[in-house]
């Protein structure tokens, strides 16, 4: 499978925690990136069950603004 370029935008302690776990795992970020959004659809575009699991994890209320301002603030 041909691979693409992909530029991300990551909380620099997240990028920290994420190169400590691939050195202590014998893998790359790219590796780690490329299983993780292969895991949220199977080829036939059904959810997996790590999504499923992940579903109603927040409030259907709440709004993307609303999410990303709790993750900002607890974040910080």
């Amino acid at each position: 499978m041909a691979k693409t370029k992909l530029t991300l935008s990551v909380d620099a302690g997240v990028v920290e925690r994420a190169k400590r776990f691939s050195r202590r795992n014998d893998t790359s970020i790219s590796d780690l990136v490329s299983s993780f959004l292969s895991s949220l659809e199977d080829e036939g575009g059904s959810v997996t069950p790590i999504v499923s699991r992940l579903r109603g994890v927040l409030p259907s209320s709440a709004s993307g603004v609303e999410h990303r301002a709790h993750l900002e603030t607890k974040h910080k």
